[in-house]
């Protein structure tokens, strides 16, 4: 487990202001625009300034752990986005979207959510139309976005057992209209290129304990599943098909092993951005240099998310402490924090053992962007 990150100097405490502060509070308790005081900035910064994580997953809460919750977004200055990931069952996909609708209802300035639709009814004649209906009452009680998950290109099949993938001109009833309205698409189609290498071949420790106790999901054992470049192939089909729409490609839009691909996909696609959800170890292994130009050509593109997970599942029971949950959490969001902000090593085992990245010591404004403002401005009413 990663052990948080202090930096040395002052630690800043909040002034928190209309919910989401952009200032921080000097020892002699005058405040201080966090964004006017240099080039680059602290952990203890960036930990102060109002952030979103733009990717993450609330689960099944008890009144006390939802409190506890909501009490450390306030304390870290985060809001977050919860997406709901139905897939292919109807049910889950409905209690999580009233589990997210209830929870923004009550939180609304630090809990916001995506929707998603069905796939349990794909080939029948009434499917788009309750696909759109599911997105269209999402809106109307709140959603931001709309998520189409993995299993479109690796689980759902033609009775045929062909592959559905995303390019299948059937999904165009549901993207068509949300080209048409303006709705984001979260994006998560296909996995790292890792699922496909063997276990020796994979780049990051994280990656190789994954695939070697869930064998089901490592593509290069299952090969009926469309490969690598199919999943990519059919996702860059969509955005030329769609100009319009606005995609949010989760994890680096699957590119993660290559900025330069992320790249060449931001550049041919305006129309898409991409959140750093569980990859920025994948960045934290390639040059430094490199990864830190991109980061600056694109900063009006990227948006900060984790693919956390809080309540339910994961060793959150529903009657456990939160407190060690929440501790995990705060150590990932210093370490990201650390790795973005400053220049110092940071330690990233889940590339392997001993391993250090040293960080970008991003400028304050693209800090602001990343953690905050794309969000706000690829998700309307985030």
């Amino acid at each position: 487990m990663l052990q948080p990150l202090r930096t040395p100097g002052r630690r800043l405490s909040l002034l928190f202001v209309s919910g989401l502060s952009f200032f921080a509070a000097s020892p002699s308790g005058a405040p201080v625009p966090v964004f006017e005081q240099g080039g680059a900035m602290s952990v203890e910064q960036v930990m102060a300034m109002p952030k979103i994580d733009a990717h993450a997953h609330l689960g099944a809460l008890r009144p006390e752990q939802l409190r506890a919750f909501v009490a450390f977004l306030e304390r870290t200055n985060f809001r977050w986005l919860t997406i709901c990931t139905g897939g292919m069952s109807g049910s889950r996909l409905q209690q999580q979207i009233a589990s997210a609708q209830e929870i923004h209802r009550a939180y609304p300035s630090r809990v916001a959510w995506a929707t998603s639709f069905s796939l349990e009814n794909w080939g029948q004649a009434d499917w788009a139309r309750a696909a759109n209906a599911t997105i269209d009452d999402g809106f109307a009680q709140g959603a931001v976005a709309v998520k189409v998950w993995k299993d479109v290109g690796m689980v759902l099949q033609d009775p045929d057992g062909r592959y559905v993938m995303i390019d299948d001109p059937r999904m165009d009833d549901v993207l068509g209209p949300l080209e048409k309205r303006g709705r984001p698409l979260v994006a998560h189609l296909g996995e790292p290129r890792n699922c496909w290498l063997p276990l020796d071949q994979m780049t990051t420790a994280s990656d190789r304990r994954y695939f070697a106790n869930h064998p089901q999901y490592h593509g290069l054992l299952q090969p009926q599943i469309p490969d690598y470049a199919r999943q990519i192939a059919a996702r860059d089909t969509m955005l030329e098909r769609h100009p319009s729409l606005k995609v949010i490609g989760c994890h680096l839009a699957s590119l993660e092993y290559d900025v330069d691909e992320v790249a060449r996909r931001l550049d041919k696609h305006p129309n898409l951005a991409v959140d750093l959800a569980a990859r920025i170890v994948h960045l934290q292994i390639q040059p430094r240099e490199k990864v830190r130009a991109f980061i600056l050509k694109y900063q009006d593109r990227i948006l900060y998310g984790t693919d956390l997970q809080f309540g339910g599942g994961a060793g959150q029971a529903a009657g456990s402490d939160p407190a060690p949950a929440l501790a995990r959490m705060l150590a990932e969001y210093e370490s990201d924090a650390a790795w973005l902000a400053t220049d110092q090593d940071v330690p990233v085992e889940r590339a392997r053992e001993g391993f250090a990245s040293k960080g970008l010591s991003l400028p304050a404004e693209a800090l602001r962007k990343i953690y905050y403002e794309n969000a706000r401005r690829w998700y309307p009413g985030l």
